[in-house]
Order: C-alpha cells, then sequence, then structure tokens
C-alpha cells in the first residue's frame, strides 16, 4: 500500500510540475517575443537566444488558436449515385426518413448547398420533438439519445489547430507527392501517440518521394475525465501535431471526428494526394504502404478507397453491443465498407465525399458512414490483403516476419509498436 501511494504521488508531482513548465515556458516565450518586437534598432540586433524565441513563439501561434470558427470548404452540388439509393430502403426508420427528406430538397435545391448550423443552436434541446418521430425514443441509452439529438451538428470550434501542417518550407520540389497520416485519438492517449511518432508516424520525404505528414484528431474530455487541457497544449507546442475540437469524446463521436477531418484537409492541405485515416493503436508498415501507393496507376489513385474490406455486414439489435442500431432508427443494410481501424483515401476525393455528407445524414458508426458515402459518390471499397484491422490468429502475433509483408495490424500497444518497428528494420531479420 506504502509503494502505491508513493507511486501516485509521485505521477501527481510529475503532472505538476508539467504544468508549471508549460505556464512558465509561455510566459517567457511571450516576454522574449514582446521584447524582441519592442527593440529599438539603435539596441544592436536580436541574440540568437532571442531569435530562436521568437520563431517558437510564432510557430505556438500558428499551432494554437482556441475556439477558432471552422472556415467551411464552399460545397460542390454532388449528384448521389443510383445504386446507393436502391440500397437503402424507403421506409418509416427515423434514419431513412431523414435521408430520403434531404434528398428529395436536393433535387429542389436545398440541403447540399446550405451552410452547416452554427454550433451553439445546432442541438435538439426539445425531446419531444424527437418523440414524435421516434416512438421509442425513451429506450434509446443516453449516448444514443444524445447522437440523434446531435445529428445536425457539424461545425464544432476549433481548440488546437495546425494550418499550416501540409505547408512545405521548400514549396513542391519535382512534383513531390503529399501523404497525411490523420490519426484518432483521445486526449490521454499520449504514449500511444508518441509511440506513432517515434516509429511508422514520423514526417519527412521518404525515399519513395512522398512527403508525410501526421496529424492526431481529438475532441474534449468527457465529464468524468480529468482535464488535460494544459498537458495538451505544451505536447501540441512540443510536437506540432495536434488538431482538437470542442466535441466531446466518444464512440458515437467518431462520424463527427471523419467529418472535421475532411473540413480541415479541405480547408489547410487541399493538395494532399492520399490520406490514411487510422486509430493510435495500429501498427503501420510505413515502407510497404508507401510502395503500394506508389505503385498505382494514375486512375486508382484517384479513386482509391482501399483496406480491409466488410461486404455482408448489417445492423446490431443486441442493446448490449457498443455496435447496437435501434430498428426504429435505421432499417436495412449497410453498404460494403473499409473497417474504421485503417483505411486509404485519394485526396481527389475528399471534395465529393464531403458534399454527400451534407445530404447523407450522420450514422453512429464511423466507418459504416464513410461507406456510405462512398457509395453516393459511386466508389467502390478495393480489398486490401495488407490491411487486418481484425488482428492476426495467435501464433502469429509475435512473428515479425509475418508483420513485414503486412500493411496494417490492428490491435498493438505502444510497446509491441515499438518493437515490432525495429523488428521489420533490423538488418539481421532473415525472413
Amino acid at each position: 500500500m506504502r509503494n502505491l501511494r508513493s507511486f501516485i504521488a509521485m505521477i501527481l508531482l510529475v503532472s505538476l510540475l508539467l504544468v508549471f513548465f508549460y505556464s512558465s515556458l509561455h510566459l517567457e516565450m511571450t516576454h522574449s517575443h514582446r521584447a524582441a518586437i519592442n527593440k529599438k534598432p539603435t539596441e544592436g540586433p536580436l541574440s540568437i537566444q532571442d531569435q530562436v524565441q521568437v520563431q517558437v513563439q510564432d510557430q505556438v501561434q500558428n499551432q494554437v488558436q482556441v475556439r477558432e470558427s471552422i472556415t467551411v470548404p464552399h460545397l460542390e452540388v454532388q449528384n448521389i449515385s443510383d445504386s446507393f439509393k436502391q440500397a437503402i430502403p424507403q421506409n418509416g426508420a427515423y434514419w431513412n426518413r431523414l435521408l430520403y427528406s434531404a434528398l428529395k430538397n436536393q433535387g429542389i435545391g436545398g440541403n447540399s448547398s446550405r451552410r452547416d448550423s452554427d454550433w451553439s443552436s445546432c442541438k435538439v434541446v426539445h425531446q419531444e420533438v424527437l418523440r414524435l418521430n421516434v416512438h421509442d425514443f425513451n429506450l434509446y441509452n443516453f449516448l444514443f439519445q444524445d447522437f440523434v439529438q446531435g445529428m445536425g451538428c457539424r461545425t464544432p470550434p476549433v481548440l488546437i489547430n495546425v494550418p499550416k501542417k501540409c505547408v512545405s518550407a521548400g514549396g513542391d520540389k519535382n512534383g513531390e507527392k503529399l501523404l497525411l497520416f490523420a490519426i484518432k485519438s483521445t486526449p490521454g492517449h499520449f504514449e500511444r501517440r508518441q509511440a506513432v511518432r517515434e516509429t511508422w508516424g514520423e514526417e519527412g520525404v521518404k525515399q519513395s518521394g512522398l512527403r508525410v505528414r501526421t496529424v492526431f484528431l481529438m475532441g474534449s474530455h468527457q465529464a468524468d475525465d480529468p482535464d488535460l487541457s494544459p498537458l495538451l497544449s505544451f505536447e501540441s507546442q512540443l510536437f506540432g501535431d495536434i488538431l482538437q475540437w470542442d466535441f466531446q469524446e466518444s464512440f458515437l463521436n467518431l462520424t463527427l471526428k471523419m467529418n472535421v477531418l475532411l473540413q480541415w484537409t479541405l480547408q489547410h492541405c487541399a493538395h494532399v494526394n492520399f490520406v490514411f485515416s487510422g486509430d493510435d493503436d495500429v501498427f503501420v508498415n510505413t515502407p510497404l504502404l508507401l510502395s503500394y501507393l506508389q505503385s498505382l496507376d494514375s486512375t486508382k489513385a484517384s479513386k482509391l478507397y482501399s483496406g480491409h474490406v466488410i461486404s455482408t455486414a448489417s445492423p446490431i439489435r443486441d442493446p448490449k453491443s457498443k455496435y447496437y442500431i435501434p430498428l426504429s432508427f435505421y432499417d436495412g443494410p449497410y453498404p460494403a465498407y473499409v473497417g474504421g481501424g485503417g483505411l486509404l483515401i485519394s485526396g481527389a476525393l475528399l471534395r465529393p465525399l464531403y458534399s454527400v455528407s451534407h445530404v447523407i445524414p450522420f450514422y453512429p458508426i464511423d466507418d459504416v458512414y464513410t461507406g456510405m458515402c462512398f457509395k453516393a459518390i459511386g466508389v467502390s471499397p478495393e480489398i486490401h490483403p495488407g490491411f487486418h484491422t481484425f488482428d492476426l490468429k495467435e501464433a502469429d502475433r509475435e512473428n515479425v516476419c509475418v508483420h513485414k509483408d503486412l500493411i496494417l495490424i490492428h490491435k498493438r500497444s505502444p510497446q509491441e509498436i515499438k518493437r515490432l518497428w525495429r523488428g521489420i528494420h533490423s538488418p539481421f531479420l532473415t525472413c
């Protein structure tokens, strides 16, 4: 018990020291920055230390923008494919009714061209409206009720931003292509993020000629979780790869997270060639991934939606499952879709995807919703045998040679990711 108390005390002390260090660093940089700006020409040139502090402060200002409003990209009207309409039945389920109402409005020039509702007033606060439209709304669990109430909420304020993430210091050289790693994370997953930074998510121009940039996407902490905002701000200043929005982290908000990724990328990274969207606990064989992308011809590269394809899924009706979908909410099959643990998307498809997302109502399972949007723009998922979002058989979990021939494995701990990364790059490995 004494050892446990000592350990807890040590953790608290370290946390307090980090917060104090961040506060001191912020004040020092602000003071130095102001002093540097106010320095008169007669006082001589800035010292190297002052120059560095000014550069760091400018970088911080570019990275952190508290409660910034999202500039929603201009929406171009995108036709919804007939195959999508035929796949989704028109019936009395709430989501189905919302979809066909939106399709009808699109046909008369509405909905797809409208602007997003203001974040402060987008939520349905009067449950009587929902009870009128969903007869068993009271039987939905709290999280599902909250999701239904917020289905029209699409533009949360930005808490931490990196608007210049995709800007190359020397400009694009020799037609250099850009791959964006967009990793879904949560505020408390620092160890996972650091493992990604030190291994497969490391930024830079790779031997294949692709330039890699990495961002971690997250909402704000849940009500019962500790507020890690000071530590997250410090992490952002240190690494410059945090994107945070002011919405609560939850499984049912992953669809919103995917939507704000589309918004952010179209605004700040519109020239991206490929986007890899994945979880923060996957292992990615980056050299193999880059080789695959470089092998694609221009046609495939412009229509890419690839990974572990789930082709015969349907809604789960068990209320105990986190994938539970009430029959009164959605009634119909799922389109083929790529598992959300890790998928590849062509940059050329981001704008049409974002456009149809304003016609297709939010769905509480993000990878299913993404599959719906792809079907709506007429793009089918492509199976890649190197993506294993449901892990390997037990006998192969520690086999480095097996991992060397695969692009993605889910799930792995930060320690396993580090070991696997060292293993597949070891000159002593013989497979």
